[in-house]
């Protein structure tokens, strides 16, 4: 075994996670062979393990304002939930689209970066902060994908998930012990995402990433999870696409890189309506995220008690035989290659055993972590395939 960040503890650790052997709901298990047999047991234990919250069904939206966008027609939206700040999202299509559209809902990352969410990844017509501008140009060649992905004939929904962007924490809701970093008490950066200070953003930021620890002791003490939270979001967003007059709710998928591929992950798993999927820069095992890459990983990542039954693959598994697209690259060094190479196989591995093998696809791509032009012209001919074909 490799040097494990725990040291002397990883071999037993290594067994905790089921690395040589298939979890206990795995469906390469040989007693699984029916795939509703068995995806209606193991989807009961992962809803089980991931303890949603209650989410208040299909939102109410309101339409904010309107913009064309390099032939674009986008929609700035917001929507409330039980829970937290509202949610800001833009609805993207193609200007002077006629008749019923495949939908996605475009997912954005994590990025270290809690202050934005959706401008990573969607203009609306609005002035973009440098931050974004740089933040595009070194994870997706400085296109604004969602938007691309409309030009291209698709209707496309991406929202703000917990805690990011407009539904960040705000510093001034928080006790004011808990507003330092470095030494210093913070202030909010303020409210436009467009005009905000650079030295505030990373301030709140560097903030925001250790006030994980925070949330995650919070959630499980409340009986929930993480994946909870940003799940329960992204499926009111599911309502809303699917909502809209010009989406053909039966053609509907869902993609993201790096945090939009962990929530690809649970979102396509346990939502039957996502009918295609591309999960970029996060797909990899439990061992990985146990053994060699916990301290490169956002606390979102966990389901506790899930481990014992289904290895992380298997989560976005759930949704055999739906069509599956997972991109990875070489030199991430997010993850440990081989076993970015595992999760691969065990994917593989459920769609063949399924007679789906035309099904699923799982690429590797020289470099970093990335979602770069190359690959999202891959990404769009896959979902042009199985959503527009």
């Amino acid at each position: 075994m490799n040097a494990t960040v725990i040291g002397a503890y990883g071999e037993w650790v290594d067994a905790l996670v089921g690395a040589n052997d298939p979890g206990l709901l795995s469906y390469r298990r040989k007693e699984f062979g029916n795939v509703e047999a068995w995806r209606k047991q193991a989807l009961a234990k992962m809803v089980e393990c991931l303890a949603l919250p209650d989410s208040g069904g299909p939102p109410k939206v309101t339409v904010i304002g309107k913009n064309a966008v390099d032939g674009v027609e986008a929609e700035i939206l917001q929507w409330r939930l039980p829970h937290g700040p509202p949610t800001d999202a833009v609805f993207l299509k193609p200007a002077g689209a006629k008749g019923k559209l495949p939908g996605v809902v475009a997912l954005h990352d994590h990025g270290g970066n809690k202050f934005f969410g959706r401008q990573k990844i969607s203009d609306d017509g609005r002035p973009l902060h440098p931050v974004m501008v740089e933040h595009r140009r070194i994870c997706y060649s400085g296109l604004a994908w969602a938007n691309e992905l409309a030009r291209r004939g698709y209707a496309v929904l991406c929202h703000d998930t917990s805690p990011f962007g407009s539904r960040r924490v705000r510093l001034a809701d928080v006790p004011a012990f808990l507003r330092w970093h470095q030494g210093r008490e913070l202030t909010d950066p303020g409210e436009d995402p467009a005009t905000a200070d650079a030295e505030q953003i990373a301030s709140y930021n560097g903030w925001a990433s250790l006030h994980e620890t925070v949330w995650a002791k919070t959630l499980c003490s409340a009986d929930t999870s993480w994946p909870a939270l940003f799940l329960s979001d992204d499926m009111r967003a599911v309502d809303v696409l699917c909502a809209r007059p010009e989406v053909d709710a039966a053609r509907v998928g869902c993609g993201g890189l790096s945090g939009g591929g962990l929530r690809t992950v649970y979102l396509a798993g346990l939502d039957p309506r996502i009918q295609a999927a591309v999960c970029v820069g996060m797909m990899t095992t439990w061992r990985d995220y146990a053994l060699y890459k916990p301290a490169h990983h956002t606390w979102m990542v966990w389901t506790p008690g899930i481990a014992k039954y289904l290895d992380y693959p298997e989560i976005l598994g759930l949704r055999l035989p739906k069509p599956t697209l997972v991109m990875s690259d070489n030199d991430d060094d997010l993850f440990t290659l081989s076993e970015m190479h595992r999760a691969d196989d065990m994917l593989r591995e459920i769609y063949d055993k399924a007679g789906a093998s035309d099904r699923y696809v799982g690429k590797f791509y020289p470099g970093p972590h990335k979602f770069d032009a190359e690959m999202q012209t891959q990404a769009w001919a896959w979902l042009d395939k199985w959503l527009k074909g």
